[in-house]
């Protein structure tokens, strides 16, 4: 079942690539939280997204707006990546049960084992504003986060 626009987004937890645990629903109320589903730590095109958006953090942190990128790697994996990439924002581990959290948003791949590449605008009462879904291989447009952002 697929996360949609206008519905409450699916609450979770998940460890960071600090081992420490990251839960959705502790941004209500505080900021809207953008949520970026990647396949695969150190894969060409996933790091070449996730590295656009640390170029480009600040129009997140001028949206007041968390980002929390999202793979199925393990917490050591993403601390690893976020380390040699320099990411400043959260890079959560969908480890265990594996894609859990990606299945709940209608972003995971069964036959590939991984997430596709989709991203969510949480506003700060939890409701999903806005969602775009590539498939692998198609990097999301930094314009497409501006677009979305630009609706809070």
């Amino acid at each position: 079942m697929a996360a949609e626009v206008g519905e409450k987004a699916p609450d979770f937890e998940l460890n960071n690539q600090h081992g420490e645990p990251v839960k959705l629903s502790s941004y209500i109320g505080k900021k809207p939280v953008v949520l970026v589903f990647y396949p695969l730590s150190f894969s060409g095109t996933c790091t070449g997204e996730l590295c656009e958006l640390r170029d480009n953090i600040s129009i997140f942190e001028s949206a007041d707006t968390e980002l929390l990128a999202i793979s199925v790697d393990s917490k050591y994996t993403q601390k690893i990546f976020a380390d040699q990439e320099g990411y400043k924002f959260q890079v959560l581990a969908d480890f265990w049960p594996h894609g859990g959290v990606a299945k709940q948003y209608g972003v995971f791949m069964e036959e590939a084992g991984i997430a596709k590449r989709g991203t969510f605008l949480i506003d700060k009462e939890g409701v999903i504003q806005a969602k775009f879904v590539n498939g692998p291989g198609e990097a999301r447009d930094l314009g497409s986060y501006k677009e979305a952002l630009a609706a809070l």
